[in-house]
Formats: structure tokens, C-alpha cells, sequence
């Protein structure tokens, strides 16, 4: 298995519920270890910018004004194959119809605000990454 690096977003929702050490551990007890983190309030630039490739998506406006309407927790998770263990154990986008024990099914509402983000691919990974912590902040 090769080792790698993923992006994580606990959402507002996440942190507004209280629930980031949930998320967290059940992050951690799949394998998969932070090697960055950073709280961050968005700005709508900021969120534009991050999600940029659905700007011409209807939701678009709506993931904008979500994002930025409270503090993010952004972190770098690293282990074997992260990218697709970390979307595994996020589960389905809409939560009602993710796996038992994944952190969309135990701490998101509804597919607006499903608790987390995670990256879907290695070029992605790598964009998001570097979007939120320059080079230099992650060895």
C-alpha cells in the first residue's frame, strides 16, 4: 500500500455541534493520522475559490454562504491510501444513505450539511492541500 496525504474539512455544522473530537477519532481509529491541522473562518472569497469547480452548479451559492458561516477545521490526514480509506470512512454525500458508523451518518443533517469534505482524488488531494497549507507548513 503506498502511503499518502488526503485533505479533511470538518464542516461548520461539525464544529458548531461540538463534534470535531468525534470526527476525529473516528478518523484516527481507521489509521489514518493528522499531520496538519488549522481552524479557519472562510471567507467568501476563500470558499469560492476552494470550490471553484462547482461554480456553475446550482448549490453553488448555497455551499459558499454554508462554508463560511462559521469556523472549519482543515487537516492533513496521512496513511496507506488515505484518499480512499478517508472517503470511505466519510461515507455517502447525503448522510441517509451512508454506512453505519461513518462520520456523514453519525454527525451530518442532510446533503447541504454533511459534517465533512474530503478529498477525491490524488491531483485534488494535492491542489487542497496546497490551497490551505503552503508547502513549507507540511513536511
Amino acid at each position: 500500500m503506498a502511503t499518502e496525504r488526503t485533505l479533511s474539512i470538518l464542516k461548520p455544522d461539525t464544529i458548531e455541534k461540538n463534534k470535531a473530537g468525534e470526527a476525529l477519532a473516528i478518523i484516527e481509529a481507521t489509521g489514518l493520522r493528522p499531520v496538519a491541522a488549522r481552524m479557519v473562518h472562510l471567507t467568501r472569497k476563500q470558499a469560492e475559490g476552494f470550490y471553484y469547480v462547482h461554480r456553475e452548479r446550482k448549490f453553488f451559492g448555497e455551499l459558499v454562504d454554508f462554508m463560511t458561516r462559521g469556523p472549519v477545521l482543515v487537516l492533513v490526514l496521512e496513511g496507506d491510501n488515505a484518499i480512499a480509506r478517508y472517503r470511505e470512512v466519510m461515507g455517502a454525500t447525503d448522510p441517509a444513505k451512508a454506512a453505519e458508523g461513518t462520520i456523514r451518518k453519525r454527525l451530518g443533517a442532510n446533503v447541504g450539511e454533511n459534517a465533512c469534505h474530503g478529498s477525491d482524488a490524488p491531483e485534488t488531494a494535492k491542489f487542497e492541500i496546497g490551497y490551505f497549507f503552503p508547502g513549507f507548513e507540511v513536511g
